[in-house]
């Protein structure tokens, strides 16, 4: 992103005014409340239900209109191509981001099961699986769209690196005390854990795929195969689980997110990305440390 200092004279007074940060931010949120608005009512008039291969249906729309609202968002008003979501090698970034978050929320699960804290007491038909897989690709593309795609990005180009990963960490927090059962600690925890990690994915790849991939099946994972609360939403998984012992420990009616060994493997790994994006260059100045 351009600090306005640098911009041609030839460029107009409301193009400037546009291409101001905290402006393109207010902007991109109206895109993606408009993307909401629409991408809710075309899932009703398709006839996508909540429950069933309907509920996937309605994820995948949701979620199509909010990449399509993007993609406008990157032409229309910051007038460049939407690299963010270029085709080129998606499908493998996209993979290796659900498997890592399938695999960072196992341990976190094994972890827990380990102390005592969580046992498989019976099991649930495969149809329980339809409401979180269009809940997990619904989450996974919206808020990475919103919270690193634009909100992470913008304001990376602009403040640097440090900064965004401050303010997009604790945002992304502060979205998740509204949720049932939340609390400060599991805010957080949310923040530490997820909004640290999921940003230090975007600038190791500066694509949204890999972000998506890893915050979709960490979701799926927790709720859909391990029966536990998504983000204090409870939720039906093929596991049914008998769920015991201190909060500290299974992170109590909020779900596993807010648990101290959550916090613990997720910060570490989220932490060894920044230190890779870091090593690698990644990392993005403020508009006053960069050269006029």
């Amino acid at each position: 992103m351009q600090h306005p200092a640098t911009y041609p004279h030839g460029t107009s007074l409301v193009r400037r005014i546009v291409r101001f940060p905290l402006v393109t931010l207010l902007v991109g949120i109206v895109f993606m409340i408009g993307a909401s608005m629409v991408g809710t009512r075309l899932a009703e008039f398709i006839g996508a239900s909540r429950s069933g291969p309907g509920a996937v249906v309605g994820g995948i729309v949701v979620a199509l209109i909010f990449m399509l609202a993007y993609v406008a968002f990157t032409r229309l008003v910051e007038q460049r191509p939407a690299v963010e979501f270029d085709r080129k090698g998606w499908l493998a970034e996209l993979a290796v981001g659900v498997v890592i978050g399938a695999i960072l929320f196992a341990a976190v699960v094994g972890v827990i099961a380990l102390a005592g804290g969580y046992r498989i007491i019976g099991t649930r038909p495969l149809s329980v699986l339809y409401p979180i897989i269009g809940i997990s690709i619904v989450s996974g593309v919206t808020e990475e769209i919103m919270l690193r795609g634009i909100f992470f990005r913008i304001v990376e180009g602009w403040l640097g690196s440090w900064i965004a990963l401050l303010l997009s960490a604790a945002l992304f927090g502060a979205l998740h005390l509204g949720n049932p059962n939340a609390s400060l600690i599991a805010g957080g925890a949310i923040a530490v854990e997820a909004g640290v990690m999921l940003a230090a994915v975007f600038m190791l790849t500066r694509r949204l795929w890999a972000a998506i991939g890893l915050h979709a099946a960490w979701n799926f994972t927790q709720g859909g195969i391990f029966g536990i609360a998504v983000s204090g939403f409870d939720t039906a998984g093929l596991f049914q689980p008998q769920i015991s012992g201190p909060a500290w420990l299974t992170g109590g009616e909020f779900g596993a997110e807010a648990s101290l060994p959550a916090v613990a493997i997720c910060s570490a790994f989220g932490v060894g990305l920044l230190l890779l994006a870091y090593r690698r260059g990644r990392f993005i100045k403020p508009f006053w440390a960069k050269p006029a």
